[in-house]
């Protein structure tokens, strides 16, 4: 076999590692496919998967004169044996995809009722949307972190809430995006450096070569705008990968309270790599943990266990907000 070199993308940054180059047939495709996650996937133990007897179970499957949409499918399930968000293959005509991570949850969203609370004179500042409610409690809905903000924006959303007892930051049905502007709006809570996880990163082929845990900080923002009242921070299973990373760093800090669901988790870095038949391939390369050194692969539960209710939607009321708005106001009083 040939030697060549393929890419790794952990957001921004990019990484050449030397692999096997496997013929571009069925064979050759399976083959490496399942080397690529062997070597460089890194929840195997975690999720309890016998990565070599997933080999075993679907070799068979794979025969000379497959047509490419029949390889994809059985590659795509093979792929779904390890039940991660993250794990993608990528064609010109299919996304191989895994959702039952939140497919089997509670929505607990409605964007009706989100329309309903912003009303038509809400601002915007870069992928946030806000508005301060009748209760001088500030709203802040940011659906998207591949949305981009800046510190400008925040500093406009900040100084606007500065005199309101309370925030409500929702970050329901957001799926990730840039961890980077996860990280720029978390910093906006944080009065002091705080340790919020570890993150590892492969140091070899085996299931478990892992580097010594690096610990990861909250940090606010130099010079800026911070908002250090009270903040809920409204939570569903539909919040994932950067999301789930925000919502782990604010959870250190006393003043921040998650309201909702447990999230989707998510916490390991996506990384990027092709097969043969020019087939892109996603996968979970660096774990991720909250500071207590637990695994949050699975999700964060939220300190206050909410969920939306039929009678608040036949009201035009989002459980969840209302729920948010009760506890600042209830701690205004304190």
């Amino acid at each position: 076999m040939k030697k060549s070199w393929f890419l790794l993308f952990p957001l921004l940054l990019c990484t050449c590692i030397e692999v096997d180059d496997f013929d571009n047939t069925p064979q050759g495709n399976f083959e490496a496919l399942w080397k690529i996650m062997d070597e460089h996937y890194c929840f195997f133990e975690q999720k309890n998967v016998d990565w070599d007897a997933v080999h075993t179970k679907y070799k068979p499957l794979i025969t000379n004169n497959m047509k490419q949409d029949s390889l994809f499918i059985v590659l795509s399930d093979m792929l779904r044996e390890v039940k991660d968000g993250h794990v993608n293959l990528i064609s010109s005509f299919d996304l191989g995809r895994y959702w039952d991570w939140y497919e089997d949850y509670p929505e607990n969203y409605e964007q009706e009722l989100i329309d309903g609370y912003l009303g038509t004179d809400y601002q915007i500042a870069g992928g946030m949307r806000y508005k301060m409610l009748e209760d001088s409690i500030g709203y802040v809905r940011y659906a998207d972190f591949m949305n981009g903000i800046g510190p400008t924006n925040l500093d406009y959303v900040i100084y606007k809430f500065r005199k309101c007892h309370g925030m409500i930051v929702d970050v329901r049905n957001n799926g990730g995006g840039v961890l980077s502007y996860a990280e720029m709006l978390a910093s906006r809570f944080a009065k002091e450096k705080t340790l919020t996880g570890y993150m590892q990163h492969k140091t070899g082929k085996g299931h478990t070569d892992f580097s010594k845990p690096k610990p990861t900080y909250i940090e606010p923002a130099a010079g800026r705008w911070l908002y250090l009242g009270n903040v809920v921070v409204l939570t569903n299973r539909r919040c994932y990968s950067a999301t789930n990373d925000f919502v782990n760093s604010v959870s250190v800090l006393p003043h921040v309270t998650l309201l909702g669901d447990r999230t989707g988790g998510g916490s390991g870095l996506p990384f990027s790599s092709e097969i043969p038949i020019g087939w892109g391939v996603r996968f979970s390369a660096c774990p991720m943990y909250n500071a207590q050194m637990q695994d949050i692969e699975g999700g964060i539960d939220p300190d206050m266990v909410v969920s939306l209710t039929k009678a608040d939607v036949q009201k035009n009321r989002d459980t969840l907000i209302e729920a948010a708005r009760k506890f600042l106001n209830d701690s205004k009083t304190k």
